[in-house]
């Protein structure tokens, strides 16, 4: 499966660059989900669910995903 480049806009994983699946279209899923367990450490807040939406290609070929809400951990499924 190809990958495709995102960066992450606001919310806890704002600034945030990795690759996430690219679909058919070459761009990235419509809605992108962060999990954070509890306990794990990292740049994104512990124990939630960090919704971001498909927002658009820059110039560089980078697409951005906005932060939407928060939920508790494992809320989102």
């Amino acid at each position: 499966m190809a990958e495709v480049t995102v960066r992450f806009v606001d919310g806890p994983a704002g600034g945030l660059v990795r690759g996430v699946p690219a679909g058919p279209d070459g761009a990235p899923p419509p809605r992108w989900v962060l999990r954070h367990p509890e306990g794990a450490a990292g740049p994104v807040g512990a124990g939630a669910d960090h919704l971001y939406r498909r927002d658009r290609r820059d110039d560089t070929g980078t697409w951005t995903m906005r932060f939407v809400r928060t939920d508790p951990f494992g809320v989102t499924e």
